[in-house]
């Protein structure tokens, strides 16, 4: 690793260009250079401009090969990268993996920025999130905070049909959406689109997306009970809002990263959480199968994407195969609470636990076990109209 951290690294980012973009200075070092790297595509755009005895080390398939690779050489090393190597790019990667080492970049402008230039698009609110091999999170983020400007890195899976799809499945149709597809090169194409129409389309492997806000859906603080699809024949089996807001107030969120619901039942507290914290990393866990159609119907519905459910019992999973919670809410335990504050604690002893206690058994066991643990329990007492009186419980470690 000491030879690897002594390796001179210089990025030199382009574009999409048959001749790429090279400023006079980075084309005299390129010459006097032997080792590059890059991808495939990268190299099929600067071939031409380099030395007759080069060496290409190609970026694909495992990194730790390509690491071995540089480790090898000994000599300064140029890679090309896409645009900025430092936006989502490779730079990130290597900086990564290889810390120490030397690195200098001569950044050209990313794909985001460049459709922003090409359409005249005013970037300065502009939120950037990339789906390129990831999930959906940075997108549900900033969708849930319906952000003016969002631009978005796509790849083959998650293209911009996906991503329209996505947008009016969860009720987002206040945005409208340019694609980018071969930028700078011989094949660019721009068109903005309404999602209905583009969700049927098809475009070229190498594009981007513009997300541009048309109008600001109003979002109240707090949702209505019956603005939610209920269990059959059981629509007062619901957190009822001024609980859910308490319980919300409970919880303390806004610093927390993983959230886990327990007992989600129609999923109001897992959703009205994500409105208001949509950054959280959320599971919802939920043991009756009919309440799996429920919660995903309640999720469509509020613009709430990015609640991972789970239905099944809580106690047959193997919770490592989950983010381990830094709050969890307890909202169902079917009897067995003290095993779950347990099996919980042996997951993270600095869990934060949070219920809501109508019998006061479970009150007692709640506040029993946690104060065993070295926790402090604070309660609140609160009652919604004719329902019963609800005890909210948080426990905190000391």
């Amino acid at each position: 690793m000491s030879q690897r951290q002594q390796i001179e690294f210089y990025l030199v980012g382009i574009g999409n260009h048959s001749t790429p973009i090279i400023n006079d200075e980075v084309l005299l070092f390129i010459q006097n250079t032997k080792v590059f790297s890059g991808g495939k595509r990268h190299y099929e755009l600067v071939k031409s401009m380099l030395p007759v005895n080069h060496i290409w080390i190609e970026i694909s398939g495992r990194m730790d090969m390509v690491l071995q690779k540089y480790g090898e050489t000994k000599k300064p090393i140029v890679i090309f990268a896409s645009g900025d190597p430092f936006f989502y790019g490779f730079g990130n990667t290597l900086k990564r993996y290889m810390p120490d080492a030397k690195m200098e970049s001569f950044p050209y402008f990313n794909s985001i920025q460049r459709l922003c230039q090409k359409t005249k698009t005013d970037y300065s609110l502009l939120r950037s999130v990339s789906v390129h091999g990831r999930d959906w999170a940075a997108l549900n983020q900033a969708l849930i905070n319906q952000e003016p400007l969002i631009g978005v890195l796509t790849d083959n899976k998650k293209t911009p049909a996906a991503i329209a799809a996505r947008l009016l499945k969860y009720g987002f149709d206040n945005y409208q959406i340019t694609v980018g597809e071969e930028l700078d090169g011989d094949n660019e194409q721009i068109n903005t689109y309404n999602l209905s129409e583009c969700k049927w389309l098809k475009h070229q492997d190498l594009n981007c997306v513009l997300l541009q806000r048309k109008f600001v859906k109003n979002s109240a603080f707090g949702i209505s009970d019956d603005e939610f699809i209920p269990l059959p024949n059981r629509a007062n089996m619901i957190t009822k809002m001024p609980i859910r807001l308490s319980t919300l107030n409970a919880l303390q969120l806004k610093n927390t990263a993983v959230f886990w619901d327990i007992g989600a039942c129609t999923g109001s507290v897992a959703i009205e959480a994500k409105k208001q914290f949509p950054h959280l990393n959320i599971t919802a866990f939920e043991k009756r199968e009919e309440c799996g159609a429920i919660i995903q119907q309640n999720k469509e519905r509020f613009s709430t994407p990015g609640i991972n459910v789970v239905i099944d019992d809580f106690f047959n999973l193997n919770l490592t195969d989950f983010p381990t919670p830094d709050v969890v809410f307890i909202g169902g335990h079917g009897n067995r609470l003290k095993e779950m504050i347990h099996t919980i604690y042996q997951l993270n002893p600095s869990t934060r636990f949070v219920t809501n206690a109508v019998k006061e058994t479970t009150s007692s066991t709640f506040i029993n076990e946690l104060t065993k643990l070295n926790y402090t329990v604070n309660s609140t007492n609160i009652q919604v109209n004719e329902h019963n009186k609800i005890t909210i419980h948080a426990a905190v470690k000391n």
